[in-house]
């Protein structure tokens, strides 16, 4: 593999998704079905390798954030059931029910633009703004709410199947969160509550996310939307969960030269690194085009040989340099380097050395970066 390679490149391990999946699978009620969270690519994991997984576990629900990733599932999972959670261009509407794609309804306007383009009934959830304040009917108000949702019943276009909602702070253990997630919770459900009793009883209700399928699973709910868990990051780093998870990717590269320099030597653009006394410094063929942040010029680390070594001088586009002094083994051109993955170094660390979250990390790694899949 590395002579192919030889550079960097995401290992996607499916036995640790497979391992996730069941430790979400045994928290969840029994009779909600995981609805996987593909989008952005599988979270840059690689859809095809991790859609085929899923649907081999049996998964049958699959969540995406637009028309093109639907697509992308559609060929890849040809029964699967696909919910598409943000917009689509209404004119794309004939495409969406050509491909028996879920589409999300989050406004009047909206409804109205998809049937104006629609030429055979569209699948439906209708979209809550609980709290959120993104995307939705507002929910403060149930009968308000209710009395707004109650005309997209009567579209021919449209077959409403369900409503959901997103949390703005389930992965939170601060009271005033969990009082805040109770209130969404709470609206979402005497919204669907009220539309029951007017005779509009829905099959799916859903607002679990991968933080709140896992401390706070609700029994009402039809589906959970599981999104990073399943790959093996935490939703609010460095909050622990109560089930174990295992990282999908590690992320590696390799050594193109190993030099000494001299104490006063500079490494890398700006002279932000000068040496204070005699250092090893092996320079790694993975920069910032490859999706590895500059942001973690000098606070990033690596392992080599075992051995955790610290980024030294600022990353290059293609390009980093790690101090290796305290490496016992040999080190050569060729040694491979683990960027992060399941260890001592996991995407979620990297991302809170510089402020971001594991999402972007993994989401972030470039598509000329080879995915390669093991069991």
């Amino acid at each position: 593999m590395k002579k192919i390679l030889h550079r960097a490149w995401a290992e996607i391990n499916l036995s640790a998704l497979s391992s996730n999946i069941a430790a979400v699978k045994a928290v969840i009620p029994k009779h909600t079905e995981l609805m996987a969270v593909v989008k952005a690519n599988a979270y840059g994991h690689g859809d095809e390798a991790v859609c085929r997984k899923l649907a081999e576990l049996g998964i049958s629900w699959f969540a995406v954030s637009n028309l093109e990733e639907a697509l992308s599932v559609r060929r890849i999972c040809p029964d699967a059931e696909i919910f598409i959670l943000g917009y689509t261009p209404p004119e794309c509407a004939a495409d969406i029910a050509a491909n028996n794609i879920i589409q999300g309804i989050m406004s009047i306007d909206y409804a109205n633009e998809l049937c104006k383009y629609a030429e055979a009934p569209i699948r439906c959830h209708i979209k809550l703004d609980t709290g959120m304040g993104r995307i939705g009917f507002r929910a403060k108000d149930t009968y308000a709410c209710t009395e707004e949702l109650l005309p997209l019943f009567d579209k021919d276009k449209l077959l409403i199947e369900g409503i959901y909602t997103h949390f703005a702070a389930a992965d939170s253990f601060e009271e005033d969160d969990i009082a805040y997630t109770e209130m969404q919770e709470k609206r979402i459900f005497d919204v669907y509550d009220r539309l029951s009793e007017l005779g509009y009883k829905l099959p799916h209700v859903h607002c679990m996310n991968s933080a709140a399928s896992i401390v706070r699973p609700n029994e009402r709910c039809t589906l959970a939307r599981v999104g990073i868990v399943m790959y093996g990051l935490l939703p609010n780093y460095p909050v622990e969960l109560p089930i174990k998870i295992t990282p999908v990717m590690t992320f590696k590269s390799v050594i193109s030269q190993v030099k000494e320099i001299e104490d006063g030597d500079s490494v890398s653009y700006g002279r932000t690194y000068t040496a204070g006394s005699k250092r090893r410094i092996a320079t790694v063929t993975v920069g910032y085009a490859d999706g590895y942040a500059r942001l973690l010029s000098s606070k990033g680390k690596a392992l080599v040989h075992g051995t955790v070594c610290p980024i030294v001088g600022r990353i290059c586009m293609d390009q980093l340099m790690l101090d290796i002094t305290d490496v016992q083994e040999q080190v050569q051109s060729g040694d491979e380097v683990i960027l992060f993955g399941d260890g001592e170094i996991t995407a979620d660390m990297l991302a809170y050395l510089y402020g971001t979250i594991g999402y972007e990390i993994v989401c972030g790694i470039s598509k000329r970066v080879p995915r390669i899949v093991i069991e």
